[in-house]
């Protein structure tokens, strides 16, 4: 798909949805929290990270992007890791579904369409919506792990993007494709996870539940975090917003402040295995 078809195609779809959302009843426009898409994810070995002999390899390969190659370090180096099994939401937390848990805990409604990510939301708010979920479904509802987001995107085989090895312009919503917003979730079905997960690339960059730190046997030059007066947290998967190099699953976008609340972040639940 072409970044021109792609922009077509996913402008229809949203006028579309819009049309029908503007003719059908308030209660049907809203997505009840308890009716979570779970994809559940089996207990594996993640290839997590890069090898650190490979990050040069890498930064230059996305030089157009001007991220400098310390930022790839945070990578380093490649391990094998178990992963127990876990479920993961198919797509990011929508605005619908947020401004019930608004709604319902006296927040601020928020803004944007109802069917896409909500973004510019704190990893506080995030969590705290993550325990008002369980609270309702019965289940230990959280944030994923930083190795759950990756294996959830990157299955098995250790691939560079969540369809494979080579990055394609359509399959996520990103700053090339240029769309300069967020998108209906679940709207590139071909840029699907090897497990089913969708927009684990672009549109919403994504919080996790891990506090940052230098991957054991890291290079000495990544960042580390003795000295810091905040906790770091992680974000993965990149915004509509970022360049091509953010969609990379390995990548490690951060460290946040957990009061953070950046253009393009949103988050996705996650819950222990059935």
């Amino acid at each position: 798909m072409s970044g021109r078809t792609g922009e077509r195609d996913i402008g229809r779809a949203a006028a579309d949805r819009e049309a029908a959302e503007q003719e059908a009843p308030e209660q049907e426009r809203e997505q009840p929290v308890e009716q979570v898409d779970w994809v559940d994810i089996p207990a594996g070995t993640l290839r997590r990270g890069t090898p650190a002999d490979a990050v040069p390899a890498v930064a230059r390969r996305y030089a157009d992007t001007g991220v400098p190659v310390e930022w790839y370090l945070k990578e380093a180096p490649r391990a094998d890791t178990h992963v127990p099994a876990f479920r993961i939401a198919r797509t990011p937390v929508t605005v619908g579904q947020w401004a019930l848990f608004a709604a319902a805990t006296d927040r601020p409604e928020p803004r944007g369409t109802a069917d896409h990510p909500v973004i510019g939301v704190a990893w506080e708010e995030a969590a705290a919506y993550c325990r008002w979920v369980g609270e309702r479904t019965g289940l230990a509802v959280r944030l994923p792990t930083e190795d759950e987001w990756e294996r959830a995107a990157r299955g098995d085989d250790g691939r560079e993007f969540p369809w494979g090895d080579e990055y394609r312009t359509g399959l996520a919503n990103l700053v090339d494709l240029g769309l300069g917003t967020t998108t209906p979730v679940g709207s590139f079905p071909e840029g699907a996870s090897p497990f089913g997960v969708l927009d684990m690339a672009g549109n919403a960059d994504e919080w996790t539940s891990t506090l940052y730190a230098p991957y054991p046997g890291a290079p000495d030059d990544v960042p580390k975090t003795e000295d810091w007066a905040f906790d770091p947290h992680i974000t993965r998967g990149g915004a509509f917003r970022h360049d091509r190099d953010l969609a990379r699953c390995a990548r490690r976008h951060g460290a946040y402040e957990k009061d953070l609340t950046a253009i393009g972040v949103g988050f996705r639940l996650a819950a222990p295995a059935r």
